[in-house]
């Protein structure tokens, strides 16, 4: 009889071991993940092209699809957005060379990107209440379930430029409600600016200047710059540009990341 109860009290203590370990397992992958959410218009979709390596999978990547589940990351990163344009106009974003350089700067994590951009998109159709913004945030949330929502990258304002007026103000607004709306009040949130020329395309430069104030007035925020990156058609960048816009958003996010810590 007794030797019964001791093997009863064995059995319990493994079964017990066990559902902690598990529990510690998932902790520690969830920890190990780091997830980013991906918004805005046609630049952070991505319209650049990429070569038959590059729509790779990248290593350590892995990407939100549509069922909300989490597959291995590969271009275009923007194929599984849920307000997206056609899938034949989905690219290479800045996701791609942005989950590169993170991956290489921080040892043992493994990515999570939610990209959920539209092209032709303006400000006020991401303000909070509309289809867009309650979709970033509804993956977001997702996504933080399954790892460690660290940042948010934005690009857009394409759609802006030509009333660039209350841009910064919006944006401000933007960033304090996804901030409230996914519960984590520091979000490192990034920016990105337009392809400007002084020649070609000068209407973009209000709203540049506005974005590259917001890292003045929300804290635990940065901007990307867009100097000497150029386009395919005077709006969408190329894919050498691309490419360093990615690693421009990254080398800001990591900034705002150390300061955290």
């Amino acid at each position: 009889m007794k030797l019964l109860k001791l093997f009863r009290l064995i059995f319990f203590v493994s079964i017990l071991f066990l559902l902690v370990s598990c529990q510690n397992t998932r902790t520690q992958s969830a920890n190990k993940m780091h997830v980013y959410l991906l918004i805005g218009q046609s630049n952070m979709a991505g319209r650049a092209h990429f070569t038959e390596e590059e729509s790779s999978v990248i290593p350590e990547c892995f990407l939100l699809n549509a069922e909300d589940k989490w597959e291995p990351a590969a271009n275009p990163l923007n194929r599984h957005s849920t307000i997206r344009k056609n899938i034949k106009m989905q690219k290479m974003g800045p996701g791609y060379t942005f989950a590169q350089m993170m991956l290489k700067e921080q040892q043992d994590i493994t990515l999570g990107l939610v990209v959920n951009a539209k092209g032709g998109t303006c400000i006020e159709q991401w303000t909070k209440g509309t289809e867009f913004y309650n979709e970033a945030v509804r993956r977001g949330k997702i996504a933080a379930a399954g790892g460690n929502l660290k940042g948010i990258l934005w690009h857009q304002g394409e759609s802006n430029a030509s009333s660039p007026g209350s841009y910064l103000a919006r944006l401000k607004s933007l960033v304090q409600d996804l901030r409230n709306d996914l519960g984590i009040p520091d979000l490192p949130f990034v920016a990105g600016q337009l392809f400007y020329d002084a020649e070609t395309k000068p209407e973009t430069k209000e709203i540049n200047e506005q974005i590259a104030k917001l890292p003045g007035i929300v804290p635990h925020s940065a901007y990307v710059s867009s100097d000497d990156l150029t386009t395919v058609d005077n709006t969408h960048f190329d894919s050498k540009s691309m490419k360093v816009l990615g690693k421009r958003y990254a080398e800001e996010m990591l900034k705002l990341t150390k300061k955290a810590e």
